[in-house]
């Protein structure tokens, strides 16, 4: 048994683990396609496109482990701090270009204009690399024929604080895109196109990762319009007449322009869970992986972790102590807006993300429960707009809040988990990691 006098410090050896297992440098080489000939009749050339907040790093692996001799070229669009220092500092033969993240920016629509002309032209015998990664989505963005960036923008905005599940979201991102939802490897037509994928989404849909630029899109306009029905969207008229007369349709399962293309998924949430539990085996404790498909409101799922974690502390079921308890997936928050009834009616929203969400609603749920540590925090480094991955909750978390005069309901009640955690000096700032499989929570039961 290994010595867990620093909990702390051991939940952090378990994020470490799952971001480490998930950087493209250690995930890239197994899946790269043989180069196009350099010569001769059949000589062609590889073109690298993509978006995502890994997009830096899977840029900089690919540009280290292609041949020297191949010809490569291209544009990856991340967000803003997300190249690696050393890629940054001395540039490779793929250009990065920074975008802002989760609503677009203006950055992002030429990244996205660029990347569509570069596009263009290509031949049979011409390669399209796509190194595509969560956060795409925002960071690609293109506007659909009579919209606007301001369109997009608002409409994105509106989405995040619906509470809306990412699979959702994504369908009405891609149907307002011009890019986005197949329609980026259509332009990429004749040429062969290879895509690496980076999973953030539950099941790992390709089409739902980055609003699925390079692959077929099952979702319709119908699903779009039902989904901005459902959350109170409002769309502007261009975007609603686009949707609901069928001319924004992304291409279909069976569209030729599809085939011969691949898609590999280099990384996953699952793989990262996995190699958490590993380091926890390796100390002596038992781990227990619930799911990696976690989804729901982040407050919610907090209060149903906090059962399952009661009852293993207090009665060894449905797992003996000491263990880890690890799951991912990505939860949603609903902003509590102004003018809003019910509990924090009238104030304005605060600050945090979903894992620092969880959290708070975990914690209250605890109520101390002694021997219970939890860490939640995302493996892109960032928590929603913040400067945090996330958070640690201990048993002692709400008796230092209280005595800092803080009551967590009520900073729950304003989304404000962020200015909760950090006067408890609780939060997780690694800054940002380079990749992105979701969410990642584990909790320590001794």
């Amino acid at each position: 048994m290994t010595n867990l006098a620093d909990p702390r410090a051991f939940l952090r050896s378990l994020y470490d683990a799952a971001v480490q297992r998930a950087l493209p440098a250690h995930n890239t080489a197994a899946h790269l396609p043989t180069p196009p000939a350099i010569s001769g009749p059949q000589r062609g050339r590889t073109l690298v496109l993509g978006a995502g907040k890994a997009g830096g790093a899977m840029a900089a692996a690919v540009d280290a482990l292609w041949p020297a001799d191949a010809p490569l070229s291209g544009l990856v669009v991340t967000r803003y701090e997300h190249v690696p220092p050393a890629y940054k500092a001395r540039p490779g033969r793929i250009e990065v270009v920074e975008a802002r993240h989760p609503v677009p920016d203006e950055a992002g629509r030429r990244a996205a204009q660029r990347i569509a002309e570069l596009a263009r032209g290509l031949t049979a015998h011409d390669l399209v690399l796509c190194l595509v990664s969560g956060g795409g989505s925002a960071l690609l963005s293109l506007p659909a024929p009579g919209l606007t960036l301001e369109d997009k923008q608002a409409i994105n905005q509106a989405l995040l604080k619906s509470g809306a599940a990412i699979d959702e979201m994504n369908c009405v991102r891609k149907h307002l895109s011009a890019i986005k939802g197949g329609r980026l490897a259509a332009m990429c037509a004749p040429a062969r196109v290879v895509t690496l994928l980076i999973s953030d989404v539950p099941g790992d849909a390709p089409e739902v990762i980055a609003s699925g630029p390079t692959v077929a899109d099952g979702t319709t306009c119908a699903d779009a319009v039902a989904i901005c029905r459902r959350y109170g969207i409002e769309l502007p008229p261009a975007a609603r007449a686009g949707l609901e007369s069928g001319a924004f349709e992304t291409p279909k399962p069976g569209d030729a322009i599809f085939s011969g293309h691949e898609v590999h998924m280099i990384a996953t949430p699952q793989q990262s869970l996995e190699a958490a539990a590993a380091v926890a085996r390796a100390a002596g404790l038992s781990a227990h992986i619930l799911s990696d498909e976690m989804e729901g409101e982040s407050r919610e799922v907090g209060k149903v972790h906090a059962a399952l974690a009661r009852a293993v502390a207090r009665r060894d079921a449905p797992f003996a102590r000491p263990c880890v308890i690890l799951s991912g997936g990505e939860t949603t928050v609903t902003v509590k807006s102004k003018g809003a009834s019910g509990p924090g009616a009238g104030l304005p929203p605060g600050r945090g993300g979903r894992a620092t969400e969880f959290l708070l609603g975990c914690a209250i749920a605890l109520q101390g429960e002694p021997g219970v540590h939890v860490l939640a925090a995302d493996t892109d480094g960032i928590d929603g707009i913040e400067d945090n991955a996330g958070a640690i909750v201990t048993p002692s978390t709400l008796a230092r809040a209280q005595a800092m005069g803080m009551k967590a309901a009520e900073y729950l009640d304003r989304n404000d988990a962020y200015n909760f955690f950090r006067p408890l000096g609780d939060l997780v700032t690694p800054g940002p990691t380079f990749t992105n499989v979701n969410d990642f929570r584990a909790l320590l039961i001794l």
